[in-house]
């Protein structure tokens, strides 16, 4: 049986795991927290810092491993281009192409000079140039890690007296020691998650994105996006132009967007892993897409004949992670009944005492939900933190 090295095993990573099972794959997971819920899927674990590139490629190499599949995270899309490009594996791009897409001033950098719309943004590496620019930018900004996601060190600034801290913040977080000071874009946030065969998008699946109490962490989505059918042809070929500039393999290109009230989309993130939160579920709830297969047979470097069935989204649905308002340990996860008729699969993790430490990025379970309107969807979606409640100890 083939060894496949799965790097991570949070919920987030279940339906791949279980996707390269029943490929025939003896899948191994790894990753530094072996109480995760999703390790107990898999066929073994073994402890290791998935970030650590190095130490991957040594593990990879002990236990003679034939593919890799990425968690979703960054950290883990980059550590598997490393290890496929070091030993011969197909699925990725190039390592250096990786870190092009994954690092967001490099993203940014071949984004503006290609054409793609994104924000106007500046990189710093050096903090003491970084602050001086502060008496000199348009306000408010964004200022982010090049390296992170989920919000990780992320700040809004609309004034200079806030701009020092977040500076620091951001430097402080951020592994590669780079930021980028990035122009503010007042609009919503969605999500489009394209699938690219012969650098052409085949499939596609869209969603709105809602914040809870951290406001640079998605916690909620729901789809098709608002006006997806207004911006989908500019993001298409956005996907498809990054795809021919950087000869990119086949697989998911995720874009995550601002768009302003002009309703013109500015990309401010892809990624090329599977997105966090058990996204491949409402992708194939919608779409009838196996998705999550999709993603595990690319990375495994799946011939093209392989991706040949077609799906549009049908249905509006989506998922929301359950996150408590302060820290505490569990006693309850209460939902309304006016969501419950609603939440067609769920996966919950928590039992009494379950301890949270961090409410602003801690989540105790993931819902599904399907709609039978738009305008339900979106009044459910805006406002499920009313309709879902963590009750503490």
């Amino acid at each position: 049986m083939k060894k496949l090295l799965m790097l991570n095993g949070s919920h987030s990573e279940i339906s791949m795991i279980e996707a390269a099972k029943a490929l025939g794959y003896y899948v191994i997971t790894t990753g530094n927290n072996p109480n995760l819920i999703g390790h107990k899927y898999a066929n073994e674990y073994i402890f290791g810092d998935y970030s650590d590139k190095e130490a991957m490629l040594k593990l990879a190499q002990k236990e003679k491993i034939q593919s890799v599949v990425s968690c979703a995270n960054d950290f883990g899309i980059i550590t598997a281009s490393y290890i496929a490009e070091k030993i011969g594996i197909e699925g990725y791009d190039s390592y250096e192409t990786t870190l092009l897409l994954h690092q967001k001033d490099r993203f940014k950098k071949f984004a503006l000079e290609n054409g793609m719309q994104v924000p106007r943004s500046v990189t710093f590496s050096n903090k003491m140039a970084a602050i001086e620019y502060g008496s000199s930018c348009l306000y408010p900004v964004i200022i982010k890690p090049v390296d992170l996601t989920g919000g990780k060190g992320v700040s809004k600034v609309s004034e200079e007296g806030e701009y020092e801290l977040a500076i620091n913040m951001a430097f402080e977080r951020s592994r590669e020691k780079r930021i980028v000071v990035e122009q503010f874009i007042e609009g919503t946030y969605h999500s489009f998650s394209t699938f690219l065969i012969g650098k052409k998008v085949i499939a596609y699946y869209s969603d709105n994105e809602y914040p809870y109490l951290n406001p640079y962490f998605v916690s909620t989505s729901g789809g098709p996006a608002s006006y997806v059918n207004h911006v989908k042809d500019i993001l298409i070929h956005q996907a498809e132009l990054a795809a021919e500039k950087l000869n990119l393999v086949n697989g998911v290109f995720h874009m995550q967007y601002v768009m302003d009230k002009s309703k013109i989309p500015y990309v401010i993130d892809i990624t090329r892993r599977c997105s966090g939160d058990l996204y491949p579920e409402p992708v194939e709830h919608s779409t009838g897409l196996p998705w999550s297969k999709w993603i595990v047979m690319s990375e495994c470097g799946f011939p093209e004949n392989y991706f040949s069935e077609q799906g549009t989204q049908r249905k509006y649905c989506g998922r929301h992670c359950i996150m408590a308002q302060q820290n505490g340990k569990v006693s309850n996860v209460k939902i309304s009944e006016d969501l419950a008729e609603n939440i067609y699969k769920e996966v919950q993790w928590w039992n009494k005492g379950y301890q949270i430490d961090n409410y602003l990025v801690d989540k105790v379970g993931v819902l599904f939900y399907e709609f039978t309107s738009e305008e339900e969807m979106l009044n459910k979606t805006r406002h499920v933190n009313e309709l879902v409640k963590v009750e503490l100890m």
